[in-house]
């Protein structure tokens, strides 16, 4: 069939009309999936923070030993440890009087540093630093990678009603002795020195922030002061080895003890199979730093980062375990405590072993490779940098 030269014009218009069409109609398309990917915010930029977190339940998950996977930061790699030096964190300078690139916020729940004595005005200070240092990394490399707190984010946070305190649980840092400040706080007990291990710790003495609904939890991270004392990471870590493995436990030794024995020491005794005792730092490492752990992962270990996720919580008060004393007092006189009350200072489990010190840290990473101490340096990076805590051996990078 032979068409004339009409017909021929009279196609090519349709088939270029349809093409067209075709074009648009796919650069439309492209156009909604572009709108779709969130941007991500550059490491230069500082992300806002939100007047108050929104709340979502029905993300939560009961997995235990699921939280690092559902809450935390990726695992710091040797490349993205590279690619978080390469944009520094503006760390508090202690022995430089150059203001911080932007004036941090002070706690307004905190008041009276402008007419405190010294002591005090120095601890003010150094908590504007402590939260200026946290929220510029948080900004800048999103280190809880969510916006939105479920029941798990505030499952560690004890909550006194009276002087409107919260408090987040980290342990090996001092959380038995501030447990018992806050009973006596609350009127569960007269005196903290006359509570006990069991009452702290199995008493149900005390009210943890999930346990309230939506309503009661925000209104009280609203206008609650929220306190976190943390301490130098591998200290917590030997810490807690020491006291779950080194000593007598009914309950560390048969469920991380054995599968731990089982998984990582080459032909194991029968008795060790079946008890758990007897776990060496090095096999604990193992296990730390495992990927696909034969048991989850325990809050006496777990990064504060994680654990208390500050970045979404932002705390009034950050406290170091290392001045614990003074910092705690001087929480206690903010909030209004009695005068008489101040911060314990002894130490109720194992109270004849030597509190773990540096010297002592330094001691138990010495049992491993260079290779294996810096992954341990790598899995508490966060917590290095949020809370300003030097680097712990010389041969790390």
């Amino acid at each position: 069939v032979v068409l004339g030269p009409g017909k021929i014009l009279s196609c090519s218009f349709w088939f270029l009309l349809l093409f067209g069409a075709g074009g648009l109609v796919l650069f439309i398309h492209l156009q909604d999936l572009a709108d779709m990917v969130p941007e991500e915010p550059s490491a230069d930029h500082a992300v806002s923070p939100m007047p108050f977190p929104a709340f979502a339940w029905d993300r939560v998950s009961g997995t235990p030993g699921s939280r690092e996977h559902e809450l935390g930061p990726p695992r710091v790699t040797k490349r993205r440890r590279k690619l978080l030096k390469t944009s520094p964190v503006l760390r508090p300078a202690s022995n430089s009087s150059a203001p911080p690139s932007s004036p941090p916020p002070s706690p307004p729940s905190l008041p009276g540093s402008n007419t405190a004595p010294p002591g005090r005005r120095r601890l003010s200070l150094a908590q504007e630093e402590r939260r200026h240092l946290m929220q510029n990394v948080c900004a800048r490399y999103r280190a809880d990678g969510s916006r939105t707190v479920t029941p798990h984010h505030v499952s560690r946070v004890y909550v006194e009603d009276r002087h409107r305190l919260l408090y987040c649980e980290v342990p090996k840092a001092g959380c038995s002795n501030w447990k018992r400040v806050l009973m006596v706080l609350s009127g569960a007990a007269p005196l903290a020195g006359a509570i006990d291990h069991d009452a702290v710790h199995y008493g149900n003495h005390l009210k943890r922030l999930d346990s309230f609904d939506r309503a009661g939890i925000a209104r009280r991270l609203r206008f609650y002061t929220k306190v976190l004392f943390v301490r130098e990471p591998m200290e917590r870590l030997v810490s807690a080895f020491r006291d779950k493995f080194e000593s007598p436990n009914s309950y560390y030794h048969p469920v991380f003890g054995k599968p731990i024995i089982s998984r990582y020491r080459a032909n194991a005794s029968k008795v060790a199979l079946k008890t758990g005792s007897g776990v060496t730092f090095p096999e604990f490492i193992r296990y730390l730093l495992d990927v696909h752990r034969p048991v989850g992962m325990d809050i006496h270990w777990e990064p504060v980062s994680q654990l208390c996720s500050p970045c979404l919580l932002d705390y009034d008060f950050i406290g170091k375990f290392e001045t614990i004393e003074e910092e705690a007092d001087f929480v206690l006189r903010q909030i209004g405590a009695p005068r008489n009350l101040t911060f314990p200072t002894f130490k109720d489990r194992n109270p004849k072993a030597a509190r773990t010190s540096a010297h002592m840290t330094e001691h138990y990473f010495s049992q491993l490779s260079t290779s294996d101490r810096q992954r341990a340096y790598d899995f508490y990076y966060m917590d290095y940098l949020m809370f300003n805590y030097s680097k712990p051996f010389q041969d790390l990078y």
